[in-house]
C-alpha cells in the first residue's frame, strides 16, 4: 500500500512538472507574462540578463539557486520526503522549461492571462495534491500556514503583484497588469481545487453526541466541545457539539455525521483564522 502511494505521488509530480513546463512554453513565453513565484522570478531575472545586459541565462539554473535555500529550510522543518518530492518537481520542470519548444496557440494577452492561469493553479494543485510542492513561494506559504495555522496564499498574492509592479517598470505596465490577472485566476483555482489549509466551523445539534464526536475523532484527529442546551420550539434537551475541521475534511465528516445521526443539524461556517492547538496532519 505505501509502495503504490509512493508511485501515485511521483507520477502526480511528474505530471504536475509537465504541465507546468508546458504552460511556460505555451503561455507565458508567448505573452511574455510573469507567472509569480518563483518561476515568475527566475523569468524576470532572465528577461533583464537578456535585455539589459545581453546575456542568456538558462531558466533551470536560476530556479534551482533560486529554490536551494527554501528547500533547506523545508527538508528541517516541513518534512524529508515532502521536500524530496518538491525537489523532484522542482527540478523537472526547470529541466523540461529548456527542452520543451515553444509553441503559440494564441497572442491575446487576456486569453494568455486567464486560460495560462487556470493551468498554472492546476499545475501547482496537482503537486499539493501528491503532498509536494512546485517550489519556491510554496515551501513558504506551507511553513507559515503550519505554523501560523492560516492560509497564507492571499499574502503570497500580494508578494507577486511586488513583483510584478518591479517588472512593469523594467519592462511596461501592459504585460505586467495582465501578469496580474494570471496570478488572480491561478490563486483562485489553488483555493478552489487545495483546500487543506482552509478551516471550517461545525456546529451540530443532535440527539447522539457520543456517536457523533466519535466520527469528528475518527475521521480528523480533531477534538470537539459538547455544549447542553434547550430546544425552544420543542422544549426538549438538546447537544450542541462545536469544532474546527480542515476544509478538506468537512465534507466526509459531515457525511459521516449524517450516518450516525440523520436527523443532526449541521452548520457549517467558513473559519478565517484561529489560533491555539490544533492538529495539522504531519508531512512525511
Amino acid at each position: 500500500m505505501k509502495q503504490k502511494n509512493d508511485v501515485q505521488r511521483i507520477l502526480l509530480v511528474i505530471l504536475g512538472a509537465i504541465v507546468m513546463a508546458l504552460n511556460i512554453k505555451i503561455f507565458v513565453r508567448a505573452g511574455d507574462m510573469f507567472p509569480g513565484g518563483f518561476n515568475g522570478l527566475t523569468l524576470l531575472i532572465q528577461r533583464t540578463a537578456s535585455e539589459y545586459f545581453h546575456i542568456t541565462l538558462p531558466f533551470s539554473i536560476i530556479n534551482l539557486i533560486l529554490n536551494a535555500v527554501p528547500a533547506a529550510i523545508s527538508f528541517r522543518f516541513i518534512g524529508k520526503k515532502f521536500t524530496a518530492y518538491s525537489c523532484l518537481m522542482i527540478v523537472m520542470s526547470s529541466v523540461l522549461t529548456d527542452v520543451f519548444p515553444s509553441l503559440e496557440i494564441t497572442s491575446d494577452p487576456l486569453l494568455i492571462s486567464i486560460f495560462g492561469g487556470i493551468i498554472n493553479g492546476c499545475a501547482i494543485s496537482l503537486c499539493l495534491f501528491a503532498n509536494a510542492t512546485s517550489g519556491g513561494t510554496d515551501f513558504i506559504a506551507i511553513f507559515f500556514s503550519e505554523r501560523k495555522g492560516i492560509d497564507t496564499w492571499n499574502y503570497i498574492f500580494m508578494g507577486n503583484v511586488t513583483m510584478l509592479v518591479i517588472a512593469g517598470l523594467l519592462f511596461g505596465w501592459e504585460k505586467s497588469l495582465y501578469s496580474i490577472i494570471f496570478q488572480f485566476t491561478s490563486t483562485q483555482i489553488l483555493h478552489m481545487l487545495y483546500k487543506r489549509y482552509q478551516k471550517q466551523t461545525l456546529l451540530i445539534i443532535t440527539d447522539h453526541p457520543d456517536e457523533v464526536y466519535q466520527t469528528i475523532r475518527d475521521k480528523t484527529h480533531h477534538d470537539a466541545t459538547h455544549f447542553r442546551g434547550v430546544g425552544c420550539y420543542e422544549g426538549q434537551e438538546k447537544h450542541l457539539l462545536y469544532s474546527v475541521v480542515s476544509a478538506e475534511e468537512a465534507k466526509h465528516t459531515i457525511d459521516g455525521i449524517r450516518e450516525v445521526d440523520p436527523k443532526a443539524f449541521i452548520n457549517c461556517m467558513k473559519t478565517e483564522q484561529i489560533t491555539g492547538r490544533f492538529y495539522n496532519r504531519p508531512n512525511d
